[in-house]
């Protein structure tokens, strides 16, 4: 397995990292615009593995659509695939075939839709064949699933002959996700109303409109992350809005208790250091990606942390909060989980500590939460390509503020 070692590097250069693109915003924007016809220009997209296999699989004339990981990638072009006119298989590497989509499948056979599970149930590989007749304009998903299967349906459900109205039961998990997904269909036209529990949402067509992405806000929580952690930092993420359509702008309140003053600027946003907090407690349920990062700064800075709204890390890329527990332990932090959906950071750590090789379990955001500790001592990352998953040039952006 390839590695890469971080040097212990406590003071970060002065730097100005040209962060990539979002994916979230990039693979909506894409879907609209293949609903479209294509008619929108659609600039910043991501270089993110996940948008350049949206990108290629809009544009195949296969019936098997490998999306490789990408589990946006899956869910949106398993409800995408309905408005098509032929069949379409979709499929993943093991890890995607492991991670279920039932619910969204299950929806779909509600809107009138056959869904056909060619291995497992409830797991892909699946077939989506294009909906012949519309059966029900309204129908009910579980509010506290992947958002992804909520943004996934409503992106359809203008170019439905009824239109839809979905019903979501229970807690809202990831709420500026489905927030984003409506936000972005109305700048291309579309008319929606979310009342409540229930988004309404009428037959009509997608406009065309000139959109660029904005950068992307979980690939900032890195930096955010190693200005936390250093003992001298002053770092510009450029390319980020203060009025964000991305729900992981969360990061610059959570970081502002964790030790890190945001300023925006027209161009981006200015980190800097602060005095941090003792402890915190923390809501992760509408922002569960920017999980470990806050668990690793937590657990170096020994501050004390309750997390909640955790639910959604276990069908991640890999079970993340096993992984967490797991990387965590190796520099003496416990991972613990208190009583039913909370659980607390307690830690031990100690900096200078002897080299640690951190596993990333074929997840991304694994290696990017654990590489800010190279602030506080020589690290090994296993398997450092898979950041190529969303974010390509972490690594080259790290050089940039890393000492010699």
């Amino acid at each position: 397995m390839e590695t890469i070692t971080l040097k212990y590097s406590p003071v970060l250069k002065s730097t100005d990292i040209p962060l990539e693109a979002s994916k979230s915003e990039s693979n909506r924007a894409l879907i609209i615009n293949a609903i479209s016809g294509n008619q929108s220009s659609l600039k910043n997209l991501s270089n993110a593995r996940d948008t350049q296999t949206m990108l290629r699989l809009l544009a195949s004339e296969e019936e098997t659509l490998d999306v490789l990981d990408a589990g946006t990638t899956m869910r949106f072009l398993t409800a995408y695939s309905i408005l098509g006119d032929k069949p379409r298989v979709l499929t993943g590497t093991d890890r995607m075939q492991q991670r279920p989509i039932k619910i969204l499948a299950k929806a779909l056979q509600q809107i009138g839709a056959k869904v056909k599970f060619l291995k497992e149930d409830g797991y892909p590989p699946h077939k989506v064949y294009p909906l012949a007749a519309q059966k029900n304009d309204s129908i009910n998903i579980k509010g506290d699933v992947s958002s992804q299967f909520i943004s996934a349906l409503l992106m359809i459900a203008p170019s439905l002959p009824n239109g839809l109205t979905l019903e979501l039961k229970g807690k809202i998990g990831s709420r500026p996700y489905i927030q984003m997904t409506l936000d972005m269909m109305e700048l291309f036209g579309i008319s929606t109303a979310w009342t409540n529990n229930s988004i309404e949402i009428r037959p009509q067509s997608y406009g065309a409109y000139d959109y660029a992405v904005e950068s992307d806000w979980s690939g900032a929580s890195y930096w955010y992350s190693f200005v936390a952690l250093s003992d001298q930092a002053s770092v510009k993420l450029l390319g980020l809005r203060q009025k964000s359509l991305q729900g992981d702008i969360a990061i610059v309140s959570i970081m502002n208790q964790l030790g890190v003053m945001s300023t925006f600027e027209e161009d981006g946003v200015i980190l800097k250091k602060i005095e941090p907090r003792k402890s915190v407690e923390i809501d992760f349920s509408d922002c569960p990606d920017l999980a470990q990062t806050v668990a690793v700064v937590c657990g170096a800075k020994r501050i004390d942390c309750r997390m909640t709204g955790l639910e959604s890390l276990r069908v991640k890329e890999t079970d993340r909060i096993k992984a967490l527990k797991k990387e965590l332990k190796k520099f003496n932090i416990k991972l613990k989980e208190v009583e039913e959906g909370v659980w607390e950071i307690k830690s031990k750590f100690e900096a200078g500590q002897p080299i640690v090789s951190v596993h990333t379990y074929e997840d991304h955001r694994m290696a990017m939460a654990f590489a800010p500790l190279c602030t506080q001592q020589e690290i090994i990352i296993e398997d450092p390509e898979v950041v190529n998953k969303s974010y390509p040039s972490f690594w080259e952006h790290l050089a940039m503020v890393a000492e010699d």
